[in-house]
This record gives C-alpha cells, sequence and structure tokens, in this order.
C-alpha cells in the first residue's frame, strides 16, 4: 500500500470531464524493413512479458471513506491486461494526419478509475510520410495518468519498455506475479487516522521554522528559492485563457536540434532550454499577434522542473519542482529575448535550489485541496481574475539513440499534456535522435486557427538565427538591467520583515 503525495492527489481532484488529467503520448515505428507485420497479438505477447518493469501498469487506486486522507495504489487482483488494451486498423491509405485526429478523439476520454490508470491504442494499417508510397508502419497511443507520472518518468517508462537493438528479441514468458491482497476498511481508516495525527505536528514544524527566519539575511535567502516570484493571478489576460472544453487538438513541429546548439553557441551565457523557451516564447508572440492580440505585456509561463535524485530514482509519481518564469515576449528582439529569459531564470535561482511542489502542498488536508481545485474551476476564478500564468511548458530530454519495438524503429514521437480551467494551451517539448519536436495540446474551441502554430515555429527559428547573428558581440557581455523576480523578491522580503518586527512587537507588549 503506497500513498499519494499530495501533489499527485492533486491530479485526481482537478479532473473533470472537460479537463482529463492524464499524459498522452503518440508512438509512430517504420515496419517496412519487417518480413511480416507485427501482429497485435504479438505486440500483447510483448507487453505481457514486461509488465515487470512498470508496477505501476498493475495497480489501481484505493480511495480513504469521506476523503479523510489521499488514496493509496494497491495491487489489482483483477488485473487483465486486455482491458486496457484496443486495436485500430486506419487502412491502407491513411496517413499521419488521420492517425492525429483519432488520436485526439481517444485523448478526450477520461481513464476508468475502476483499473490501472492507463491505456494502450494498437494502431494498424497506416503509411508513414506524406508521399504517395509511404511506409509501412504502425503506432501506440499510450494514456498515463498524471496522479501515476509526471512527463519526466513517462519518458522513462517508456525507455523500459521499447528495445535498444534492431534484432527482434525472443518475447521471454511473463513473470510469475500474484497480487497483494486488498487492504480491509479498518487497516484504511486506521492509517487515515495516524496520518491526520501527523499533520499538526507538520503545521507546528513550519511555524516554528519561520518564526526563526527573522534575521533579514536569512528571509532573503529563502525567497530567493521560493520558485514563484511573481504575486499570484499577475499574469496578463490572454486569448490562450479562456475556459475549456472537452474537444483537443495535436499540433506538432520539429526542427534539428543542431540549430538549436547553435544559436546557444551564438549567444554565449544561455543553455539550450533557454532557446527552447525562446522558441515558444517567438512562436507565441506571432500566433497572438496574428490573432489580433496585444503583445506589450509578457506572458508568463509555468515550467516543471523534474527534482529527481540521481541516486534514488523510482519511475512513478512526480517529483518536480514549478517555477514562473516571464517569457519576455514584450521583447522585441527574438535573440535578446533568450538572453533575458536565461536572467528570469537565473535571477530566481530555481534550477539548483527549487522546492519540490509536494513539499509546498504536503500540510494540507485532502479535503481542503480537492475542495479548492474544485472551487477554482467551478466559480471560474481564472474568468473572474487574471490567470495565475498563461501556460505551462516542458521540455523533457529524451533519447538520443533509436529505440525499437520487435525491430520495428521508433521514428517519431509526439506528446500531449493535460488542459484545465483556463488553460487553452500547453507545450511539451521532447528530443530524440537529433531532434526537438514541439507538441501543442490545444483546445480548438478557445485556440483558433491552432494548425498556424507549425509553421510559426519554423518561422521563429529562421528569426531567432537571424537576429542571433545580428547582434554585437559586445552585448554579450553587457549585464542585463534588474529583472522583475529580483524586484519583487526584495519587495516580497520588505514586507516579511516588516510582519516579523510587528509580530514580534506584540509578543514583547
Amino acid at each position: 500500500m503506497r500513498q499519494l503525495s499530495e501533489l499527485d492527489a492533486s491530479f485526481l481532484y482537478l479532473e473533470s470531464e472537460n479537463a482529463p488529467m492524464h499524459i498522452g503520448s503518440i508512438y509512430l515505428f517504420d515496419a517496412s524493413e519487417q518480413e511480416t507485420p507485427l501482429a497485435f497479438s504479438t505486440f500483447v505477447a510483448y507487453l505481457r512479458s514486461r509488465l515487470h518493469v512498470v508496477p505501476v501498469f498493475r495497480q489501481r487506486l484505493k480511495e480513504i471513506p469521506l476523503r479523510l486522507g489521499r488514496p493509496y495504489w494497491i495491487d489489482d487482483s483483477n488485473f487483465s491486461l486486455e482491458r486496457h488494451l484496443a486495436y485500430v486498423s486506419l487502412g491502407e491509405n491513411s496517413r499521419e494526419t488521420s492517425l492525429m485526429t483519432l488520436a485526439s478523439k481517444i485523448l478526450e476520454e477520461p481513464l476508468k478509475r475502476d483499473r490501472p490508470l492507463w491505456h494502450i491504442t494498437f494502431v494498424d494499417g497506416f503509411r508513414l510520410g506524406d508521399g504517395k508510397e509511404g511506409k509501412a508502419g504502425f503506432a501506440l497511443i499510450v494514456k498515463l495518468h498524471h496522479a501515476a507520472i509526471d512527463a519526466f518518468s513517462g519518458e522513462e517508462i517508456i525507455g523500459n519498455l521499447l528495445e535498444y537493438t534492431p534484432e527482434p528479441q525472443p518475447i521471454k514468458p511473463p513473470r510469475p506475479w500474484q497480487s497483494r491482497p486488498e487492504p480491509s476498511e479498518e487497516r484504511v481508516m486506521i492509517q487515515a487516522g495516524a496520518n491526520m495525527l501527523r499533520t499538526p505536528l507538520r503545521v507546528t514544524s513550519s511555524a516554528v521554522g519561520a518564526i526563526e527566519a527573522t534575521a533579514r539575511g536569512l528571509i532573503q535567502k529563502q525567497l530567493r528559492k521560493i520558485p514563484l516570484p511573481f504575486p499570484l493571478f499577475s499574469a496578463p489576460k490572454s486569448p490562450l485563457n479562456r475556459q475549456i472544453t472537452a474537444n483537443r487538438q495535436i499540433i506538432s513541429a520539429k526542427v534539428e536540434l543542431s540549430r538549436l546548439k547553435a544559436i546557444k553557441a551564438s549567444l554565449g551565457d544561455v543553455t539550450l532550454n533557454d532557446v527552447v523557451l525562446g522558441l515558444c516564447a517567438e512562436t507565441l508572440r506571432r500566433y497572438l499577434s496574428e490573432q489580433g492580440a496585444g503583445t506589450d505585456a509578457s506572458l508568463i509561463a509555468m515550467t516543471p522542473i523534474s527534482v529527481r535524485s540521481s541516486t534514488l530514482r523510482r519511475t512513478t509519481g512526480n517529483q518536480m519542482s514549478a517555477m514562473l518564469l516571464d517569457l519576455a515576449t514584450n521583447e522585441q528582439n527574438p535573440a535578446r529575448r533568450v538572453r533575458r529569459i536565461h536572467w528570469n531564470a537565473v535571477a530566481s535561482e530555481p534550477y539548483r535550489e527549487a522546492i519540490a511542489a509536494d513539499r509546498l502542498t504536503e500540510i494540507l488536508p485532502s479535503t481542503m485541496l480537492a475542495l479548492a481545485a474544485r472551487l477554482y474551476s467551478e466559480l471560474q476564478i481564472a474568468q473572474r481574475y487574471q490567470p495565475v500564468f498563461n501556460l505551462p511548458i516542458t521540455n523533457v530530454p529524451g533519447p538520443q539513440v533509436p529505440l525499437y519495438l520487435q525491430g520495428a524503429r521508433l521514428v517519431q514521437q509526439y506528446n500531449a499534456a493535460p488542459l484545465f480551467d483556463s488553460m487553452g494551451l500547453v507545450i511539451v517539448a521532447v528530443s530524440y535522435q537529433g531532434s526537438l519536436t514541439l507538441n501543442f495540446t490545444i483546445c480548438p474551441d478557445v485556440v483558433t486557427q491552432g494548425e498556424s502554430l507549425r509553421h510559426h515555429v519554423w518561422d521563429s527559428l529562421n528569426a531567432i538565427e537571424d537576429a542571433a547573428n545580428k547582434l554585437d558581440p559586445e552585448e554579450m557581455h553587457t549585464p542585463l538591467a534588474e529583472t522583475r523576480n529580483q524586484t519583487l523578491a526584495d519587495d516580497a522580503m520588505g514586507l516579511a520583515e516588516s510582519a516579523l518586527k510587528k509580530l514580534m512587537g506584540r509578543f514583547k507588549r
């Protein structure tokens, strides 16, 4: 019995009919060099032989009555692999467009809670490429609930399921597996009660820690670590932030990693992630300008950061920190914008000092967290006020060596992330074999003419390259002005110091 963290559980509470909280992936395989196409039955046998590498595939949720605590993962004693698989044949004349349309419809459907939270659709009978003589291929459309994985662990799971050799490996018999007994209701209630008793201790511990942080230097150090440098509801309103529907669309654009690395080299002290964020920012700026929306106020992105230990790793659950980052979309020059994004990121020191997001919610009771999530959606808080951030952007490093499934090479993958209230667009960037794919998951009822995003990516990359080549080399060594992040941190520090002085004054009386 393994309890979900507060962060994991929050994805359950945020889920609704219009906002399923699963991560989606579409994997395209080239089967043209195989003598016989991979049969669905062979894929089922292959997956059955490798279930042991992903234990969460055979675990379901165990809810606590009255939501007195967070749910648990328990073994599914009625597990059946066939309940998590589906087969679709698109036909010989189908192309990737038909596949992506099918995938969008599949990803609109929430996962069923009475079984382990994943599903794979095996798609056969379509051809890769846009030409008349496209190569024979097949695809996997994968859904994994965000309560079980994050984007980083999702890539790790797929890496464990696939193979690193083009030679088809013999399919071994599945390892014996026996589900552990389901815990009794009495045990679950006792465990929930014990957790509730421990909660006040955590609250007290947090309060004591706050009182000890009275020295200005210590306050400043802690504030610099906080990965939320902006006041809540301070992001600008934009066409991206309107009430979503259940409709989904996936738009993708592929670029060469070598071009992004060349931009990084020409701009000096920036990271590859900064260049990717700069590419996203220029793409969004061009899209909003095309839609007639103002670009005077800079968009704010939420960028998840993995905080997985390099020595102790588990492939499931959410081990992330969340940072709010100013994308500097009000900067006209796209090359200078990349430098500004780097400066904004470094100013809040999130990459080295990030606070895990589950630590920010660990002292909240599950009932309060669930109520807050529902109220945020049902009262349309993001509609009445400015949003907390405009969109999430996740950059996931993928393998740079080819992956295979029974001899068929993985040639392309597309990724989708969940949308939630008033967030009509999310971007997931994934690299694989020397290329980077920007994946836009959109609600087409909010983000209209979303197909234009693909062309904006390519135009934006050209614009950044041109601007980088024209920058004065001396400008690379010129310090940037104080950022919004730093100013807000200093203001917050002053307010915290003032509040502490007043509090200590009351105690002295």
